[in-house]
């Protein structure tokens, strides 16, 4: 056990962890005492009371947050961890494109083993990851939407941009449920931001690729770094079919009661609609990802 690549990994995520545990110098210390009276077998559960020191109790609702968010994290780490080194990455996206998908794939993976070591620091058994289908087809590859996935730079771009809006308004849907729960509230949210980072740039990717390529298949519109209303900029059917419910609700223009519109300035629709990404809940994105889920 890697007990400096541990502490590093999680100290990613969540900065201000050893913090709460005095210092990272005695949080190591005080694992290294303890493992030098245990075996091996305990040390799982070592560390997890560290945590526990940490992130204190923790109700069920909020491990139930947790594993939705770790469901998440696998589905995309595992899209980079095998989409990166295929032929539609490796051919087409440049040394740029590489380099940027290559850290999102790092992100993803960080956050899966952050999560999962959350979970088990609680007392909880962190669930195991699905397989999946990035064509859509829920195992069914030939009549998934997204077919050559994996080959076709310009669909893989396009299930990238998917998968991280909607991971973005799934993070936000969540916020509520975590909100007595302040350590686990700053960590979650601090993912959000991460993943919001994510979506803006492959965005900003796709619109480059849109205008070099002058593809109206899998490009429509201005694809600007944040949400129009709910326009996926994705394109024709079946793409554009497949990917619009993850847009959906996302052209709200009315927040905290007041209709942005309304306010001086005149803003418009399109601004008013971009300034929030909306919540999905956690029934609304099982819904959007169970294709990609066998």
């Amino acid at each position: 056990m890697n007990l400096q690549n541990i502490f590093s990994e999680i100290e990613k995520v969540d900065a201000d962890v050893y913090d709460r545990m005095d210092s990272r110098r005695s949080a190591m210390k005080e694992f290294a005492n303890f493992s030098g009276k245990v075996a091996l077998a305990a040390m799982p559960l070592a560390l997890g009371s560290m945590f526990k020191k940490a992130y204190g109790q923790t109700p069920t609702d909020v491990v139930d947050v947790l594993q939705f968010a770790l469901t998440l994290e696998y589905l995309e780490a595992e899209f980079y961890t095998l989409g990166v080194p295929r032929s539609g990455v490796q051919t087409n996206a440049g040394a740029a494109g590489i380099a940027a998908f290559t850290k999102i794939r790092d992100h993803e993976n960080t956050h899966v083993a952050y999560f999962k070591t959350v979970i088990t620091s609680l007392g909880s058994t962190p669930i195991a990851k699905p397989t999946f289908d990035f064509t859509g087809g829920k195992g069914v590859p030939v009549v998934g939407p997204f077919q050559g996935w994996d080959t076709n730079y310009d669909v893989f771009l396009a299930v990238s941009q998917t998968l991280e809006d909607t991971g973005v308004r799934a993070f936000k849907g969540q916020a509520g449920r975590l909100i007595n729960n302040k350590t686990v509230l700053t960590a979650a949210l601090n993912v959000h931001s991460v993943e919001a980072r994510h979506a803006s740039h492959v965005r900003q990717m796709r619109s480059a690729r849109g205008v070099a390529t002058a593809n109206t298949t899998l490009y429509s519109g201005s694809i600007k770094p944040w949400i129009n209303q709910k326009d996926s900029n994705i394109g024709i059917a079946p793409y554009a079919a497949a990917v619009q419910g993850n847009y959906n609700g996302e052209e709200n223009i009315v927040q905290g009661g007041v209709n942005i519109t309304s306010l001086p300035g005149n803003a418009s629709l399109d601004a008013a609609s971009a300034s929030f990404d909306e919540p999905l809940t956690k029934a609304q994105v099982l819904m959007l990802v169970d294709p990609f889920i066998v």
